[in-house]
């Protein structure tokens, strides 16, 4: 495994932190270029739209510390991007690719069961200051799934799935690198070459999902995802591009 650091990002690992999305908003304006911040305990993990990330002993809790230069639209693409590092940190450290999948918008799949997550938050408007990108992964332990919503995948941990216990550090290691190539080429390219390795990666493509948003509930085939990070279905009513949903299947 590679123990190289990114040239140009910095790296601070915490013993314990309230969560590292909210030490990444205290520290965000110091900052002079992109940071890792890995905080080996949270005492308050969060996930998305606010639910509460369980973080146990021995598993991942990191966050990246972005100051982005483009449209909000165009930074709120990096979410595929920080999944294809996240992909990749997975076959850096197991060796292989087998039963690893990408779950629109923001999840990492193991073998069906969700090992991973990841969260954006932004500082900004017209405008964004700094974008933190909040990546959990169930290294060693699952979270107990007490309270998944009904139809949600299952947790599971690269331990129990894979026999293979790596440290929060050689993860972030992992991870960092394999970011680091990712977001060169999205400055570089732009969206078209992540969007096209992320949907040969995409779970349950060409299949019937369904996707939960705050008004409605809809059932369609997962076709693609499009030039803006909308997953595009084909419905009954016809094609339609979500921007924002809780997918099932």
């Amino acid at each position: 495994m590679s123990t190289d650091w990114p040239q140009g990002y910095g790296k601070r690992v915490l013993a314990t932190v309230d969560s590292t999305m909210a030490e990444a908003a205290r520290i965000a304006p110091t900052l002079a270029g992109p940071e890792w911040v890995l905080g080996l305990q949270q005492t308050a993990g969060r996930g998305r739209r606010g639910r509460a990330w369980t973080d146990p002993q021995g598993n991942f809790a990191a966050t990246l510390i972005l100051q982005p230069d483009e449209p909000p639209a165009q930074v709120a693409l990096r979410s595929f991007v920080a999944a294809l590092a996240l992909f990749d940190a997975f076959v850096t450290v197991t060796g292989q690719a087998n039963g690893l999948s990408l779950k629109w918008p923001n999840d990492v799949l193991l073998n069906g069961g969700k090992v991973a997550g990841i969260l954006l938050e932004s500082l900004g408007n017209t405008t964004v200051q700094y974008l933190a990108i909040g990546i959990g992964v169930n290294l060693a332990q699952s979270p107990p799934a007490t309270d998944l919503e009904d139809g949600a995948l299952q947790p599971v941990s690269l331990m129990s799935s894979s026999g293979i216990l790596v440290t929060p550090e050689e993860f972030l290691t992992a991870l960092a690198t394999a970011y680091a190539v990712y977001e060169q080429q999205f400055t570089t390219y732009g969206f078209a070459p992540i969007r096209e390795k992320w949907l040969a990666r995409a779970a349950k493509l060409g299949q019937v999902i369904r996707a939960r948003t705050g008004t409605s509930d809809m059932t369609g085939t997962f076709e693609t995802v499009d030039e803006g990070g909308n997953l595009v279905l084909s419905t009954a009513k016809g094609r339609v591009a979500i921007p924002a949903a809780d997918v099932f299947f």
